[in-house]
């Protein structure tokens, strides 16, 4: 069943999934893969220090694949911010049309992309977030519940009352984030009003995945119940994967007397996080991972894993229209 929604016709994809933009893991291997299989990757600006490197990932992605994709550019707090417009800039320059935004701060970065002709989808953890994003012009929002990897926001609402929500109050078509693995997920964020889902901890364990095989193994082997909120004390509450490095940052937040940032910065270092990704030790540094590892149990390629979700939704769907009897007509 090809569908049909207005995430499909706009960005010219065939399956209605995204692949969300993730530190240290979306590059031209795992985006070109995604897009190649009929969804939208997605390349993280923000793995490269410097702009130029980005230029050369647009690039290489285009070698990989003829389809669509799109750049992530996430507006964080920072001591030294990341030039942001050119990141931006760069994108516009290589001709990329799609781009996915989040974090704080997004209007200037969003009125230039806008400017160029792009199709912004801005990333949002609340219904207020998301009308302003509307203001801003987005084409698109992808609401992101609380089980959902990474910057969770503070309101802690979860998807099922999220979505309907969205679908209520706001005007803009709108993604499914934050707790998606299967087609069944599919189907019941098409139903809850959604025009498709992104995933990110599911495309983390896939083969096209560049991070070791130990960590997916780990995801494998993991329970939903297997992560933590760390940094809620400095309102920046992030989910990541409950480890040892995980644990001992929790217990310095949740003990310290001063509530200095420095007493917990060694241990939410993202140097470490990235070296967990290369040398396969779960345990090395905190790592971002969604409650949804509890549903993950293989480690398919991008293409046999949207193949079975496109498979999976339609047969949900087919088999909850037969619970629908019309009542006779007299």
């Amino acid at each position: 069943m090809p569908f049909n929604t207005e995430l499909t016709r706009r960005l010219g994809i065939t399956v209605p999934v995204v692949q969300g933009g993730m530190q240290h893991v979306g590059y031209a291997e795992l985006a070109s893969a995604v897009s190649n299989a009929g969804g939208l990757g997605i390349l993280t600006a923000l793995i490269w220090p410097e702009p130029e490197g980005l230029r050369q990932e647009i690039r290489k992605c285009r070698q990989m694949t003829t389809k669509p994709f799109a750049v992530n550019i996430t507006l964080l707090p920072a001591l030294v911010p990341p030039d942001y417009d050119a990141y931006a800039q760069v994108v516009i320059d290589e001709g990329i049309k799609i781009v996915e935004t989040a974090g704080n701060s997004p209007g200037p970065v969003i009125a230039k992309l806008k400017k160029a002709g792009c199709i912004v989808l801005h990333k949002c953890t609340t219904i207020r977030h998301a009308q302003s994003a509307v203001k801003l012009g987005v084409d698109f929002l992808s609401i992101d519940g609380f089980e959902c990897a990474g910057h969770v926001g503070e309101s802690d609402i979860t998807n099922f009352i999220l979505l309907s929500r969205a679908r209520q109050t706001l005007k803009v078509p709108f993604i499914a984030s934050g707790g998606f693995a299967d087609g069944q997920g599919l189907a019941a964020a098409l139903c809850l009003g959604a025009c498709g889902i992104n995933m990110g901890t599911r495309f983390l364990c896939t083969v096209e995945s560049p991070i070791h095989i130990k960590i997916k193994e780990e995801i494998v082997r993991a329970q939903e119940t297997d992560t933590a909120l760390l940094l809620r004390r400095w309102r920046n509450t992030t989910r990541l994967y409950r480890n040892k490095v995980t644990e001992q940052a929790l217990k310095i937040e949740q003990e310290s007397k001063t509530g200095e940032f420095s007493e917990i910065a060694p241990y939410v270092s993202g140097q470490r996080g990235r070296q967990v990704f290369l040398n396969g030790d779960p345990e090395y540094g905190v790592w971002t991972a969604g409650q949804v590892i509890g549903l993950i149990h293989d480690i398919p390629t991008c293409k046999d894993l949207i193949t079975r979700i496109e498979k999976e939704a339609e047969e949900a769907i087919r088999q909850k229209l037969e619970l629908f009897t019309p009542a006779a007509k007299l």
